[in-house]
This record gives structure tokens, sequence and C-alpha cells, in this order.
């Protein structure tokens, strides 16, 4: 292993060397406390250390990095106690996550660090977002995301490479090449010579290095940075290495022959360092001892304080508080005239206001830009905003969602258009596991909006008509807002940009033109989590929302001889529960009345809640009216008889003659 140490001067070696070699003692003391059973889990990166460690020195402390497992050489070198991380692996209230996440699936903003999800890919999405709030902002700064070379085979690789060629993003995509995804060795992975050629097809620059040698990596790093900075392009560093251990220690090393531990334990970097620098004059046995002292020392120190925590005692209220990020967001008034506008004009003009009010809020979909969406709903805002701020994106949800996330976390608000609601279900894991859990895990928001176009009607099909509201209503930490009116859509959406977490903003798209009514014309908020008494009455209570609201108002204009109290819900999580009671005590008979299909829908939620606490002031069983446990067809004879509107009437005799 050769070593150059040109430009660097004997305390900034002696640095690189400390930095290198305390990751390196911390995990033998982790493995030592594994085998005791006094630990529960690790990780190793015994052997991949220089490349951790030498990437986040080659970085300013202020610029953000994406690690994954093998990486606590990432933590060590940004000065994070070793206490709290011990008592983050040993799952205490004091670490870095209140105990809710394991090992090194944390992060910490103080640190600019962003943590990781099991599902890998998606971090690196996250560093486009963080790299574009560096380009508007015109900062010379860079983020860096980790990728293992199996992480290379996922599909968000491809897009999150793709977004920041195309956006010329300064983001530094580094892989550790460390011969296996698990068990699965790269030759089943890949069949191109090298991963960095894979930059070639992104129109990048694509490197391959030495990742044992600590010199070459903080070097090669260095200058990745000054290219992504200059150049405004990313860069794809491979690093080749080789994990010594296994995946975790529970999986083991059978699968790997023993000839390239062999082979590797010649090269590894701790040891190849600490030599090189004896050779240079630079340390000797005197000084190596004194360093590896102080290390041990705060290491046994960590140990002590994390083992002496206390269990965590569970509160229930604090729990469900941090779930969300506190939403203080001031309710506004209009105070002007309205105007009568359709129900897609109104989302615009919520938009539009919100673009005005908030500079820092980027739009970002597919066609949005000077074609104004599928839809038109941005249509002109380009020329009113600029193509920085309203932006066209590749035909990539997933990336997308997370470049919202990244830019999110350096203080942008962002919103994204679903070009259909249908296609969510490729953005569906950065969704579920990152925007809505990230303030719970580690207590960064999301200030992210997805706009939804959905329903049925309008004789789209099965992938352009679904109604798919229910899947997010699971899901703790998003918020789903599912507006019927165009008054509802624009304060609404003023009000999703407004709060910090994710929300899912459903608008039915034969909604969109087939609707009018006044709307303010001046900027105002409307409630999320508080539902809309359509009218009152005294025999049957419709609850719905979305498309329902307009069935339900039909169908009681054309049969007056029944008293309807609608409820319109708006916001299906969270949901209004003291509406929904109020509803059910005014009649005590409820329909619950949904385009949704029927199993899995809302409806069998707000059933099971009704039940449970207003059951004495049912004066009949609940009944749903919801779509067919199809999926929506396209014939129009067809999609009819799917829709729940298409038995309403009988759900209502029904529940009439009880």
């Amino acid at each position: 292993m050769q070593f150059d140490r040109t430009g660097l001067i004997d305390s900034q070696l002696v640095h690189l060397y400390t930095q290198l070699v305390k990751p390196r003692m911390i995990e033998e003391r982790m493995l030592v406390l594994l085998r005791q059973g006094r630990v529960s889990k690790w990780f190793s990166g015994i052997g991949q250390e220089a490349i951790a460690v030498g990437a986040t020195l080659a970085l300013d402390e202020d610029e953000y990095i994406m690690p994954l497992h093998r990486n606590l050489g990432v933590f060590t070198a940004r000065k994070m106690p070793f206490d709290k991380l011990f008592m983050q692996w040993q799952g205490r209230k004091d670490g870095f996550s209140k105990g809710r996440e394991r090992s090194f699936h944390f992060g910490a903003n103080e640190y600019h660090i962003c943590g990781m999800i099991s599902h890998l890919g998606p971090q690196l999405a996250i560093a486009d977002g963080v790299a574009l709030a560096h380009k508007l902002r015109k900062e010379k700064k860079v983020a860096l995301a980790f990728s293992g070379d199996g992480g290379t085979s996922e599909g968000d690789f491809h897009e999150a490479l793709n977004v920041a060629a195309v956006w010329g993003l300064p983001v530094i995509f580094l892989i550790e090449n460390n011969g296996y995804g698990l068990s699965t060795p790269v030759n089943e992975q890949f069949v191109c010579k090298q991963l960095a050629d894979k930059a070639i097809g992104y129109g990048m620059k694509g490197i391959t290095i030495d990742g044992n040698n600590i010199l070459e990596v903080f070097r090669e790093i260095l200058m990745a940075r000054q290219y992504c900075i200059a150049e405004q392009k990313p860069i794809l560093v491979e690093c080749m290495t080789f994990r010594m251990r296994g995946h975790e220690e529970a999986s083991g090393v059978k699968y790997v022959p023993k000839e390239l531990f062999v082979e590797w334990g010649k090269k590894d970097p701790v040891t190849n360092f600490e030599q090189f620098l004896k050779d240079e004059g630079v340390l000797d046995q005197k000084k190596i001892t004194a360093i590896k002292a102080a290390i041990q020392e705060e290491i046994e120190h960590g140990l002590a304080t994390g083992f002496d925590a206390p269990h965590i005692v569970p509160d229930t209220r604090e729990e469900l508080a941090d779930v969300y990020a506190p939403a203080n967001i001031r309710e506004v008034h209009p105070s002007s005239a309205s105007t009568e506008k359709k129900f897609i004009q109104a989302i615009s003009d919520g938009l539009r206001q919100s673009m005005q009010r908030h500079p820092n809020l980027v739009l970002m979909g597919q066609d949005i830009a000077e074609y104004g969406g599928a839809f038109k709903v941005t249509e002109g805002f380009v020329q009113l905003f600029g193509k920085e701020r309203v932006r066209n994106t590749p035909l990539c949800e997933s990336a997308i969602v997370g470049a919202a996330l990244g830019l999110s976390i350096k203080g942008f608000k962002a919103m994204m258009e679903m070009q259909f609601a249908d296609f969510v279900t490729v953005g569906f894991n950065q969704i579920i596991n990152n925007l809505a859990k990230i303030h719970y895990r580690w207590g960064q928001n999301a200030d992210v909006v997805i706009r939804m176009p959905t329903g049925g009607g309008v004789g789209a099909g099965p992938f352009h008509s679904q109604s798919n509201e229910a899947w997010f209503v699971h899901t703790p930490g998003l918020k789903v807002v599912y507006p019927s009116t165009p008054e509802d859509a624009k304060g609404l959406m003023i009000a999703a940009i407004e709060d910090p977490n994710p929300v899912l903003f459903f608008e039915h798209k034969a909604l969109y033109r087939s609707i009018s009514g006044n709307v303010p014309d001046d900027y105002y908020t409307i409630e999320i989590g508080k539902a809309r008494q359509v009218q009152q009455g005294s025999d049957i209570s419709i609850i719905t929302y979305g498309m329902g609201v307009h069935w339900a108002t039909d169908y009681a204009a054309k049969h007056t001889g029944t008293s309807f109290d609608i409820l319109d819900l708006r916001t299906l999580l969270p949901l209004d529960y003291t509406a929904i009671k109020e509803a059910v005590l005014r009649t005590g008979k409820v329909l619950l009345l949904h385009e949704d299909t029927l199993i899995g829908g809302i409806g069998g939620e707000l059933a099971a809640w009704i039940s449970e606490n207003c059951f004495e002031s049912l004066d009949a069983p609940i009944v749903r009216c919801a779509g067919l446990d199809t999926p929506i067809p396209f014939a129009i004879e067809l999609e009819q008889n799917f829709m729940a509107s298409s038995r309403l009437d009988d759900c209502v005799k029904k529940l009439l003659s009880y």
C-alpha cells in the first residue's frame, strides 16, 4: 500500500490516524461485549474504516452526510460523544433517538448527519435535495451519500444519480464496494468491470480508488468536493475495500473464501497507516500508546455511563406527541371579497399565494413547469417564479420525494405533484419509511406536501382512477387531506404548505372543473384536522369526504322526505373525532360513504371507532357504502357500477328500515 502525504503536515497525519483508530477500537470493544451478551446486535465496519473517516474529514463540518450501517467513522469523526452513541446502541432515552431506533438508523442535525433507513437506496435521493438547497442558495457546499455495492442494484440508486446529473447537483455518491451484499457476491450484483463505470450512463464523472488507503480516500474526496462545487455536477466514487466480519455478527462469514481474508488482511487500513507513520517518523510506539490510551479512556467512560443509564419508562403521551413536529400554524381568516372559482382554480390560487408568501417553497413534478402539469394547476407559474422554484422532474417519483425531504432538512418547503395518485406506489417507500417516520425517529421534520390527483368517474381505468387514501391513513406521521369544495381546497392547500409535517393532499380529478364556488381572494387557512358540517339533519348521518360529499348532498336534495345530516371530514389523518361523535348523536343512524373499496377502506376504521365510543347512541347498525372490491374498470357502465353512488339508495333504505 503506497501512501502519499504530499501537502499534509505531521499534525494532520496524526489527526487522521487518531480518527482512523478510534472506530476500530470501539468496534473491537463492542465485539467483546456482544460475545458477553451485554449488547444485542452489531454491524461491523472493521476493514472499511478509512472510507468513512477519510470522506468525513474531507468535508466541511456543516455538510450533510448520509451514512449506512458500517460507517461508525462518520459519527466519531463528527465528534459525536461516545457515551451518547453507546446509549443510542443500547436503546436508552439519552441516545440520539430516545430509544426509538437501533444501531446506526438515526441522524442528528447538530452533526449534519441524516439517519439511514434499512432500505438503503432512498438515502441517495435525500442527498439530491440537500445539494439542491445548496445550489438554490448559491452555497459552495456538497452533500455526500454512502451506498454499498448491493445498494447499487436498487432503483433508487438509478433515480438519485439521474436526478443529480440532470439538475447539476453537487453530490458525492460514495460506493463502498466490499465484495458482498450480505452474502451475495458482486458478480451476482453487476457485470460491469467496476461500479464506477456506471457513471458514464448518467453523463457524470466516476472514479475508483483504494478504499483502504486513508490518504487516498481523504485526497480524492477533497478533490471530488472541489470538482462538484466548481462544476456544479455530481460525482460517483467507488471505494474498493473488504469487510472482515459478517454483514452483522449473527450472519457469520462462512460464505466468504478464506483466502480473501488473508489477502485483505495484508491491506488493513489501520495497521498499514500506522506502520507508514512510524516509517515517516511521525509517530513512535510511545505516542501510539498514548493515543490509544486516551481513546480507551473515552470508551470505558462511555460504557460506564451507558450501562448505568436507566432503562426507558414508556410515556405514551410523549410517544404520541413526537409523531408530528409541532405545527403552530396561525389561523388566517379571509378579509377580502370572494370570487367564484372552479375547484382546480382554487388549488392553483392557493399554490400561487403560498409561493408568494414562502420564498423557500419549491414545486417539483413531471411536466409542471412550462406545460403547467397534466391538469394545468401550475400553468403560468414558471413565468411568475422561475424554473429554479418550479421544477420539471425526470420520471422518478421516489427520487423526487427523497429530494423533497432533503430540501426540508435544509430549511426549505417542498411541494411534489404526483401526476396521478396511482403513481404514488413507486414513491411509497420514501413516503412511508422516510417522510412519515423521520420526526419520530430523530426529530427532523419533513416539510413536504404531495399533491395527489385521485378518483374515478372520468373513464380513466385501473391505473389513473384509484382511490388510495386509506393506504396512508394507516401510517403515523403523515397527514392526509381531502377537500370537496373550492373554498376548502384553497384554504387547506395553504394550511398544508404552512404545516411542517408531510401532507398528502388528495384532489378529486372529477371535481377539478365540474364544481365552482365562492373562494376568498386573499390568503387564508383552514384548520387541518377539522371536519365541516355540510348540513344538519335528524334522521340519518352521512359521514363522508371528497366526491362522497357531492353524492350525499345530491341525494339529500332529491329525497327531501328524509332529514340528512352530512359531515365532510376534509381531513382523514388526523380525524376530527369530536365532529364524528356529534354527527352520531344528532341522528343515531350512521352511513359511512366513500369512493374507495369497502375492504380496508376508511369506513371500516370509522365504524370501529363509532362502535367503541358511541355504541349507546346508535339506533341501528352502522352501514358502509363504498366502491366494489375490484380494481376500478375503464368502461363507463362498469365504472358507474363500481362507484359507491350506485348503491347509495339501497344503503339509505336499509338504514331507514331498521
